[in-house]
């Protein structure tokens, strides 16, 4: 946690310093009463000394204005710095997480991200607040409250040689066994997160195979963890402080019987005794507050060990430190002897992998699930980097471009079409973001959603739910297929992008793509063989390898696997009406 507070602590350093000086100001004129309400029993009430009860009470009245002031001053200043603490905490980790690749995303989990840019940095932000706030004021009080009791009475003061020992042990044993119960915490957090997020997301299939129950039943699990580690945690907090008050009231007791004696031998004054015992309150709610200190620091600690993890991540997709300078792309694909591993995967996705998509050209990836087609997609923007071979676009290797500049050059339409909580507008704008509306409604227009959308009243500025939920599978696919026709790329990617779609609507929108993306390197991973049975380059995959590859006719009379596709879809016989992928038909 010291280098959270390092590093965005620092530059606030005035305002950390305006905050110590008040801190330190109201402790220690609040150190400062007890004397005076020493005075007023022993030189005003005793003595019958009106004027002097007036002057100590006014003088007490204005050190605890002064004192309130500058107490309102310091939570100010703690508040606001622990607030951007958090607020550039939360920015970093946002960010880092951006700058990642799938390989780290999948790593850390999309539950577990989540719940450190949340409940850990607030974990943090609150803890911060109060070490701003406590971590001065509580040494100050304990030793300042020691010598002034000191002042007070050097025998009684010895008292506490006995008293403070038993508070930091009791303080100390319960806090050794939290430290291990906040990490359990988060774990047990990120796992509900996890789920939740699961569940919401899949909650269609859910309820299409009715398995409410059993999902209730992983929840109900997942969710008893997170209780019981709570009350394990909530059962020490709830023994301490008890034992702590029951240690300061027998103190209490224990110092007014033996300041009794004193007063009755005459070697101590009322006045002397109560000053006495409200320093000794003083200390010991310093050691409690440095107790409460020590509850949530752990859990702190624990919280800003996995922010650190996040930002310490680096990404195993960088830049190179003199990126290829993208003049004139033309948009060539090659895969030279590609070979690829999952990490913590035993076998290769694919190996040995080598083909050419030419401009101009449409190259057709088809083969059973899991034999590594979406990898290749996945491979060519560097979502991930070959374990051996190398990918080039225009003849150089995908790890020479800048990350950022690669992606310009694509068009992608992924297997899960994905749309963000805003606008029609807004997600057409992650195509280009200077587009116009023109622009906007042809590149509609050409996916075949100007239809849709313009019998919405609000046009491009229908709103998009989280996730596009409120669009049905074949409008989410056609928008965005929109927002890659907007990008004017140089590839274009259709992970299974038609799958959803009926087969007029597919005919129509192949048909509008045809002039779009003529001059433009085109790649498809499909499922059905008749929405790529005229491309110009068709790639059979299986476990990885290439074992077909050519035009549908010579695929039919050459490759098994192909035949096998084909003949358990149905067959592609003359009187199936396929479409061309040039617009033509078939």
């Amino acid at each position: 946690m010291l280098r959270l507070w390092g590093k965005y602590l620092r530059p606030y350093w005035i305002q950390v310093t305006i905050l110590v000086v008040f801190q330190v100001a109201q402790t220690v004129l609040n150190l400062y009463l007890p004397n005076l309400q020493a005075d007023i029993i022993d030189n005003g009430v005793a003595a019958g000394d009106k004027d002097a009860i007036y002057r100590y009470g006014f003088q007490m009245i204005g050190i605890s204005l002064v004192q309130i002031v500058a107490n309102l001053v310091a939570v100010y200043y703690s508040t606001r710095l622990a607030m951007r603490l958090g607020y550039e905490t939360r920015r970093d980790i946002f960010s880092a997480v951006e700058d990642m690749s799938l390989q780290e995303v999948e790593r850390f989990s999309a539950g577990s991200l989540i719940t450190r840019t949340t409940n850990d940095v607030q974990q943090v932000q609150m803890t911060t607040m109060q070490v701003l706030l406590i971590v001065l004021q509580a040494p100050v009080q304990f030793i300042g409250g020691l010598i002034l009791a000191f002042r007070q009475d050097r025998p009684l003061t010895w008292s506490l040689a006995v008293i403070l020992p038993v508070v930091l042990l009791v303080a100390g044993i319960l806090m050794s066994q939290m430290g291990p119960l906040f990490g359990r915490m988060q774990r047990t957090l990120d796992a509900v997160n996890k789920l939740v997020r699961e569940q919401i997301s899949g909650v269609r299939v859910i309820r299409a195979f009715v398995r409410e129950r059993s999902e209730a039943e992983r929840f109900h699990v997942a969710n008893r963890k997170v209780y019981d580690t709570l009350m394990s945690t909530g059962r020490l907090m709830s023994m301490m402080i008890p034992l702590l008050f029951f240690i300061i009231n027998l103190s209490n007791v224990g110092i007014m019987w033996f300041g009794g004696k004193r007063i009755e031998s005459g070697g101590m004054q009322i006045g002397s005794l109560q000053a006495f015992i409200q320093y000794l309150m003083i200390i010991l709610i310093g050691l409690m507050m440095a107790a409460m200190m020590m509850v949530m620091v752990p859990r702190a600690s624990v919280a800003s060990k996995r922010i650190n993890e996040v930002m310490d991540a680096k990404s195993s997709i960088t830049a190179p430190e003199h990126p290829y300078v993208v003049e004139s792309p033309m948009g060539k694909v090659e895969f030279r002897n590609v070979g690829f591993s999952y990490p913590g995967a035993d076998d290769p996705v694919l190996a040995d992998l080598s083909f050419t998509a030419e401009p101009g050209s449409t190259t057709a990836i088809i083969g059973s699930t899991g034999s590594g087609k979406s990898t290749v997609l996945r491979l060519m923007n560097r979502m991930f980097d070959v374990t051996s071979g190398s990918v080039l676009i225009d003849g150089h290797d995908v790890r020479e471009y800048d990350p950022a500049e690669l992606n310009l050059l694509f068009g992608q339409v992924p297997q899960k079409a994905i749309l963000f909580s805003g606008t029609i507008r807004s997600n057409m704008l992650y195509g280009a973001e200077d587009a116009s509306d023109d622009d906007i409604w042809n590149a509609l227009r050409i996916a075949q959603a100007e239809e849709f959308v313009r019998e919405n009243p609000q046009g491009l500025d229908a709103p998009v739910s989280e996730g596009g939920t409120n669009f049905s599978g074949g409008q989410k696919q056609r928008l965005c297929i929109a927002r890659a026709v907007l990008r004017h790329p140089k590839i274009y990617t259709f992970d299974d992008a038609f799958s959803a779609l009926d087969v007029a609507t597919d005919r129509k929108l192949r048909e509008a793509l045809a002039p779009v993306t003529r001059d433009a390197t085109q790649i498809i991973v499909a499922q059905r063989a008749t929405s790529i049975r005229d491309a110009d380059q068709i790639l059979v995959f299986e476990s990885g390898r290439i074992v077909g590859r050519g035009r549908h006719d010579e695929l039919m009379l050459t490759c098994p696997t192909y035949q096998q596709i084909v003949e358990s879809q149905g067959g592609l016989g003359p009187d199936v009406e396929t479409l061309s992928l040039d617009g033509r038909g078939a």
